[in-house]
């Protein structure tokens, strides 16, 4: 067999074999990049999403938003899409209400339920709407990061992500709740400590005026007393002269009877019915007690001895005084005996 007709037909099959290893090739790119597109990135957004991240998408490039169409109601399906794509340039995935990308997609799914233009945009921006509504969160917009919540509960009811936004917007109210409730205790605090510092110094005022009012009334006795001085000083003469009266009536004077007792009636007089007196001579001690207590008189004689005595004996006395000092002295006493017939 000739030689270059072999060498022809080999180049003939690598010339055929050429195109379909270029067009395998391509179908493999293909296939790679559907994928980045449709599983890995959507993937990496959402996990970047649940550890709290924000997915990559330069926020510093959105523009401007614009007016909102004029009457929404009248738009149809194309000019619903022209305005979502729009705001998709823009970044306006679910904000300002009413002029954004998902609000303008579900209302083209409200006229055209399968159109897949809405449907697949709504997918594949999720992440980033999940993102602004995650900022609203962060930022304490508590309402409207509900509005937007809600919003891609309706593009999307079953995604968790859904969960996970609703957990951290609850964690932020709370949040701010605490930190709202400690703010207002420590406003009350402050009020209650200025009160009682108010009312200290309140205090503090009233009991300086106290003190003032009592120095002046104390200066004011000073001067009343000085001008009395002058008086008590021509009295002093005339009192001095009463003194000594005054003061020997005091250091000189007799026993006085401060506590007494009733005698024991004797039971056999009492039934006889008799009757009679006792004259009893007694010694008073500079202690004010009786001793040396003895009969003196008697009518009957030894019926009523007995209970005078010991009435007496049981008597007190202011003692006497000579000179100023307790002395002993004597004293007798009748006591009278009586049934009362």
């Amino acid at each position: 067999m000739d030689t270059r007709y072999t060498h022809i037909a080999r180049r003939r099959v690598r010339g055929a074999a050429r195109p379909v290893a270029v067009a395998i090739v391509a179908i493999i790119v293909a296939l790679a990049a559907a994928a980045w597109l449709l599983i890995v990135r959507p993937y990496q957004q959402q996990m970047a999403l649940d550890n709290g991240g924000v997915p990559a998408v330069a926020a510093a490039g959105k523009t401007p938003a614009e007016a909102a169409p004029a009457n929404l109601q009248a738009l149809d399906v194309n000019q619903l899409l022209d305005e979502a794509s729009k705001a998709l340039k823009a970044q306006r995935y679910l904000a300002p209400a009413g002029n954004n990308a998902f609000e303008f997609y579900l209302r083209v799914l409200a006229k055209q339920p399968d159109n897949p233009v809405a449907t697949s945009a709504l997918r594949e921006t999720f992440p980033y709407a999940a993102s602004d509504a995650e900022q609203a969160v962060n930022s304490r917009d508590f309402n409207e990061a509900q509005r937007e919540i809600d919003l891609l509960a309706k593009a999307d009811p079953a995604n968790y992500t859904l969960t996970i936004l609703r957990s951290k917007l609850d964690a932020q109210r709370k949040l701010a709740s605490q930190q709202q409730q400690q703010a207002q205790d420590q406003q009350k605090a402050a009020q209650l400590a200025a009160q009682k510092a108010a009312a200290e110094k309140q205090e503090a005022a009233k009991q300086a005026e106290q003190q003032q009012a009592q120095l002046a009334a104390e200066q004011a006795k000073a001067r009343q007393q000085q001008r009395a001085a002058p008086q008590q000083a021509a009295a002093a003469p005339e009192k001095a002269a009463a003194a000594p009266t005054e003061v020997a009536s005091a250091v000189n004077s007799d026993a006085v009877l401060l506590k007494g007792a009733n005698p024991i009636y004797p039971t056999a007089a009492l039934r006889a019915g008799q009757s009679g007196w006792v004259v009893v001579g007694f010694t008073i001690t500079p202690e004010g007690r009786t001793s040396d207590v003895r009969v003196v008189d008697a009518q009957p004689r030894h019926v009523f001895d007995r209970a005078a005595m010991e009435a007496v004996s049981r008597y007190r006395f202011k003692p006497a005084m000579h000179d100023g000092t307790a002395v002993a002295s004597t004293k007798q006493q009748k006591i009278e005996f009586s049934t009362g017939r």
